[in-house]
């Protein structure tokens, strides 16, 4: 379990293991790839936009953490949805088929990567030995697309979720050893 920094340092892994499976080919830059939102790209070849959160009621776990003097609540399992857009500079004749190169080898890098663990984590995941899943979704619906990026032209993405994320709770509550005990059994 990692504490509230789960969430960036989730991005900050994706980014990671695509940038060490697509560069040089087909991207030729690691800077290139990097979390942005598909209408605010910047220089970026491919994007990770981080548009939805919801708790995953399924991973979610009901006990208290032992923390020594003290225990904590249990961590809210989270899931991530990504979008994942590429772009490119180039003419018209040929920016297509870069943008489908690019989504094809992220499609496979992802897919070939489905369970994040080990060295590619970062951050807190990295530190708590934490791992999630990458699984493809079904594109987000028309009025979604048209919601997140208002007078924007459409552009190719898909879409990936990454969890289930365990975030610690912050609250902790002093247990004390017991150390008197009443009977009670018999009387009225």
């Amino acid at each position: 379990m990692a504490d509230f920094t789960a969430l960036a340092d989730v991005g900050r892994t994706l980014v990671q293991l695509l940038r060490t499976h697509m560069t040089p080919d087909p991207i030729p830059q690691p800077e290139m790839i990097g979390l942005a939102s598909p209408a605010d790209k910047g220089d970026f070849v491919l994007s990770l936009f981080l548009y939805q959160i919801e708790q995953n009621g399924v991973a979610q776990q009901s006990y208290m953490i032992d923390n020594g003097p003290s225990v904590k609540d249990p961590p809210m399992a989270v899931d991530l949805h990504y979008l994942v857009t590429a772009h490119s500079n180039a003419d018209l004749q040929t920016r297509s088929i870069d943008e489908q190169r690019v989504m094809g080898r992220a499609i496979q890098v992802l897919h070939d990567n489905s369970i994040v663990k080990g060295s590619v984590l970062q951050g807190a995941l990295a530190d708590a030995n934490e791992e999630f899943k990458i699984i493809m979704r079904e594109p987000i619906n028309l009025h979604t697309a048209i919601t997140l990026f208002p007078n924007q032209p459409y552009k190719l993405s898909f879409n990936i979720m990454a969890g289930p994320i365990y975030i610690d709770s912050g609250k902790n509550k002093p247990i004390g050893r017991i150390v008197d005990r009443g009977d009670t059994f018999g009387e009225k």
